[in-house]
């Protein structure tokens, strides 16, 4: 067994509530997502809560997950990684003293989500990513790997709110069906 098929195994068990799958799926993945809400909030004591809060997430919506062929790792960072964003949404303004600080995200460097996904995916998702426009798989890029918020993008873009969530909505229905071929 794979470590793929590993991780959908204790995700499946930890569906039917198997207390000593999730300590594995902890075991497992906590040092992964832990990197991915580290590198969104940029404060470790708040990164810890969140990661807390996410394992919770992830016992309450684990019969929710099906297996499709793609890592099961990009799951449970989509989780974490939305987790994450939204807690630093949820950040009052003043924390930085200034607002656009406080919306200020973190550098463009690879992080350790980026790292999740090197495996045996990575050539298949760029394969996929090339067959978006540029600037749609800039835009699903910067919010999944990087955590930048739908209205950065849409402000970075020039588009509307709304265009942006379509154009990231589509862009992933794109990269699914390039995935599943």
């Amino acid at each position: 067994m794979d470590a793929q098929d590993d991780i959908e195994d204790l995700i499946a068990r930890v569906a039917i509530a198997d207390r000593a799958a999730f300590r594995l799926l902890y075991a497992r993945t906590s040092a992964k997502l832990f990197g991915v809400v580290l590198r969104v909030l940029d404060d470790r004591a708040e990164a810890e809560d969140a990661l807390q809060d996410i394992y919770v997430k992830i016992w309450a919506n684990a019969d929710r997950y099906r297996v499709n062929g793609l890592s099961p790792m990009t799951w449970l960072i989509t989780i974490a990684r939305n987790h994450a964003v939204d807690c630093r949404r949820r950040r009052p303004a003043r924390e930085a003293g200034d607002p656009e600080e406080a919306a200020a995200v973190p550098d463009g460097a690879p992080g350790p989500e980026f790292e999740a996904m090197r495996g045996a995916d990575r050539a298949r998702l760029a394969a996929c990513f090339g067959e978006l426009e540029p600037g749609h798989a800039e835009a699903v890029r910067r919010v999944y790997l990087e955590g930048e918020t739908y209205a950065d993008l849409a402000a970075r873009f020039d588009v509307p709110l709304n265009t942006m969530r379509t154009w990231l909505r589509r862009s992933l229905l794109r990269l699914r069906e390039c995935l599943s071929r």
